[in-house]
């Protein structure tokens, strides 16, 4: 029998894991979009039907914050997988409801708690990896940061140490946005999560150990394909926490690309606290929190596709030793935010983050990935992830000493 699907979350990612999950129907039973604003999911429902998309559809409100009404929810829909795209903030509950219902659980970023900024590291060790023993005794599987960073660079490790190296020695992973949304300021996902990632530490692995800097503190300029050269800056993320477990003697680093007038408008903002998670009082004693005012002034994500232009270029750099010999492959994805509006109706970040996790879902649904416990990408086999990647239309390639190729 195949299994429903769940998704909870209704943005620009979302709309991109709907549109996915459509177009591979036939892995599937029916769709159900759950969001906190059920016109949005409608909204989704919509956007498939204009495509000619027929598979059952229905949508619901829920507040993922409720673990209760989730797994309610999970067991109205008898859903088999939930995909998670929603907030951050609500990946504990959603993985409790899921463990609950025996339900798999896909996410795309490891959780976050409102009133936290960049916790000790390993971060996963704090929520997540504390559910390892609930999930294997309920018998069901729960895929963590199945996105694409953390998710597919994920895989381009495992990739590297399956069919490239003996030993890896550091794993660069580089993020670089080379698209424009024609806007004065504006993020390419969720404001709020956005600039968490960057007002607290940045924390690496190297040597070792965990290393701390600030950020925009280490930048350099990399040559990548398609894109060119491109300045990045050392920064934290979700799979260095993950891949330094797995990868503990090599060094794990993540850059992402960010131009001066980012740096600029950021550093204004940050410096008069307008990014602090913390509530502040008005002289009208309203409590406010800054960052949700920010957001809130900012342009939505989602509204950014229709005049995207440009391209991206995410991938890991990886060093290594095979049968004593020093080598490094870099291994990528090139993605188009035109070609993403004019399949989906989402831009190109969104495009890179929502098609992983529906992957992820054919591969459970297939049972090559239902591995009955939790699992990060890294710790599951990467040939036949990347390779459907390439069907579903993010296709990978791999530079090494033949060239570069296709995987």
């Amino acid at each position: 029998m195949k299994k429903n699907v769940l998704i909870i979350g209704a943005g620009g990612v979302a709309n991109v894991t709907a549109h996915k999950v459509a177009q591979w129907a036939a892995e599937f039973g029916d769709l159900h979009i759950a969001s906190r604003t059920k016109s949005k999911a409608d909204a989704i429902v919509a956007s498939l039907r204009e495509k000619g998309h027929d598979m059952p559809f229905a949508t619901h409100e829920v507040d993922g914050m409720n673990c209760q009404a989730v797994a309610e929810l999970i067991r109205q829909t008898e859903a088999g997988i939930c995909i998670n795209v929603g907030s951050a903030f609500i990946n504990m509950t959603v993985l409790q409801a899921c463990i609950d219902t025996k339900c798999a659980y896909i996410d795309t970023a490891i959780h976050e708690e409102p009133d936290k900024i960049c916790e000790t590291p390993p971060w996963y060790g704090n929520y997540e990896w504390k559910r390892r023993e609930a999930v294997e005794k309920a018998g069901m599987t729960a895929i963590l940061g199945a996105g694409f960073d953390p998710g597919v660079v994920n895989a381009y490790a495992r990739l590297a140490e399956d069919e490239y190296f003996d030993e890896i020695t550091s794993i660069d992973i580089v993020d670089i946005n080379a698209g424009s949304h024609g806007r004065y300021f504006a993020t390419n996902f969720d404001p709020e999560i956005n600039f968490r990632e960057f007002t607290g530490t940045v924390y690496s692995w190297q040597n070792g150990a965990w290393q701390e800097n600030k950020m925009f503190e280490v930048g350099r300029e990399w040559d990548l394909p398609v894109v060119g050269k491109q300045t990045a800056y050392m920064s934290g993320h979700d799979e260095v926490h993950s891949l330094s477990a797995r990868y503990s003697g090599a060094d794990v680093r993540f850059w992402m690309g960010f131009g001066e007038h980012y740096i600029n408008v950021f550093t204004v903002l940050n410096s008069l606290g307008l990014l602090s998670e913390q509530p502040v009082t008005t002289a009208e004693g309203q409590e406010v929190v800054p960052l949700k005012l920010v957001k809130a002034v900012l342009p939505d994500p989602s509204s950014l596709a229709p005049d995207y232009t440009g391209k991206t270029c995410i991938g890991d750099l990886v060093k290594g030793r095979k049968d004593g010999m020093e080598g490094e492959v870099f291994i990528y994805n090139v993605a188009d935010h035109k070609d993403a509006y004019t399949e989906v109706g989402s831009q190109g970040i969104s495009y890179t983050a929502g098609v992983p996790p529906v992957a992820a879902a054919i591969l459970i649904a297939r049972g090559d990935w239902d591995v009955k416990r939790m699992a990060n990408i890294e710790d599951l086999p990467a040939r036949p992830f990347l390779e459907l990647l390439g069907e579903m239309g993010l296709p990978s390639r791999v530079i090494d000493s033949r060239g570069d190729n296709p995987i």
